[in-house]
């Protein structure tokens, strides 16, 4: 009998909850300092995270739409860490998504990509 892995959960997830989108690419965020959005960043309604919300999510523009990794982060003023999921993502969003939680003041992140 095969055993599903973390990422075959992490796809079974996604498939059985609703992607609700909170910031739109192109939106401009004060969180954000490289600009406007390249990327769509949601949430997947009914779960939750170490924040009490919802699991979060970078929805990119690939068209392959499969999990390219996650971004585990550690926020120093929350005192909390989390995952992010990175979804149908190209390869320089996922550099820009890496970038990001490494100029956060409070906040960074490490980047597990999905083999």
């Amino acid at each position: 009998m095969t055993h599903p892995n973390f990422w075959d959960h992490l796809e079974a997830l996604m498939n059985t909850s609703k992607l609700v989108i909170d910031v739109q690419r192109g939106s401009v965020n004060d969180f954000y300092p490289f600009g406007p959005y390249t990327f769509d960043y949601g949430h997947l309604e009914n779960t939750s995270s170490m924040d009490n919300e919802g699991i979060d999510i970078f929805l990119g523009s690939s068209l392959d739409k499969t999990i390219n990794g996650i971004i585990c982060t550690v926020d120093l003023l929350k005192k909390d860490s989390e995952i992010k999921i990175l979804y149908s993502c190209t390869e320089f969003e996922i550099n820009e998504i890496d970038t990001l939680y490494q100029h956060y003041p409070s906040m960074r992140g490490l980047l597990v990509r999905r083999n």
